[in-house]
């Protein structure tokens, strides 16, 4: 999803709605502070540390909960935020920010790798499509490492040889999966070989040179990342499923 997809208009109501509802959430402006600040991250370099957004305080020193908000560079960010108050957000799929959500808790890694290609997508998109097919994989081998016993995979395989690995995986240790829920966990295989084909043909990542065909409309790419949160958020969730049942 692009980044300018919101409208002003969009942001400066979804701003207000959000500020009310962490007011009516909180019983104090304290609390509300300590809210939003379990929201900052920083990034550190050698000369500063700067976070994803700032805390603007008004005359009294109070945080200011509107301009905070309106601080936030990141849409996502902010929409998660809304979400996660209340806020009824019409029309949106939370699948990209929840994705990055449970990624950042349960996969670092794949969670790095995924904000690469959020963050290429506009400026390099093949190389963002390359970077959401390594997510995929990464979230699939960190479950088959987990499952030693039940599947081997290689280092080097590709993320259709790994799906096919999960597929079998999941299908044959889940006796709920009947009928069309097999075929859709299969139908996995076929989304998943088609972005392994558009990484492979369509990106630099094996070598191509500039004349090649390779993706440079960044639409096709923002599709391929919202497939693949949508994909990776089915994985876990099937997966925390199976690890439940044989609890």
């Amino acid at each position: 999803m692009s980044e300018e997809l919101l409208s002003p208009k969009y942001l400066m109501n979804l701003v207000k709605k959000t500020a009310k509802a962490i007011h009516d959430e909180y019983t104090n402006l304290h609390e509300a502070e300590i809210y939003l600040k379990k929201w900052q991250t920083f990034i550190v370099t050698e000369y500063s540390n700067m976070p994803n957004f700032y805390i603007h305080r008004n005359t009294l020193q109070f945080i200011d909960l509107e301009s905070t908000l309106h601080s936030i560079e990141d849409q996502q960010l902010l929409i998660q935020i809304a979400m996660d108050v209340g806020v009824d957000v019409p029309g949106y799929i939370p699948c990209v920010p929840q994705f990055k959500v449970d990624l950042k808790s349960l996969n670092q890694s794949a969670y790095n790798t995924f904000e690469k290609a959020m963050k290429m997508a506009q400026s390099e998109p093949d190389t963002a499509v390359g970077l959401a097919n390594s997510t995929l994989e990464s979230i699939i081998k960190k479950i088959l490492k987990e499952n030693p016993s039940f599947v081997e995979y290689k280092d080097g395989d590709t993320l259709y040889k790994l799906t096919q690995k999960l597929v079998s995986f999941l299908n044959s240790n889940d006796e709920s999966h009947h009928g069309e829920i097999k075929t859709i966990i299969r139908g996995l295989l076929g989304v998943n070989q088609s972005i392994e084909k558009l990484r492979s043909e369509k990106t630099n990542f094996h070598g191509k040179t500039h004349d090649s065909d390779v993706i440079s409309n960044s639409l096709y790419t923002y599709f391929i990342i919202n497939s693949v949160s949508t994909i990776g958020l089915f994985i876990e969730a099937n997966y925390e499923q199976f690890k439940k049942a044989k609890c």
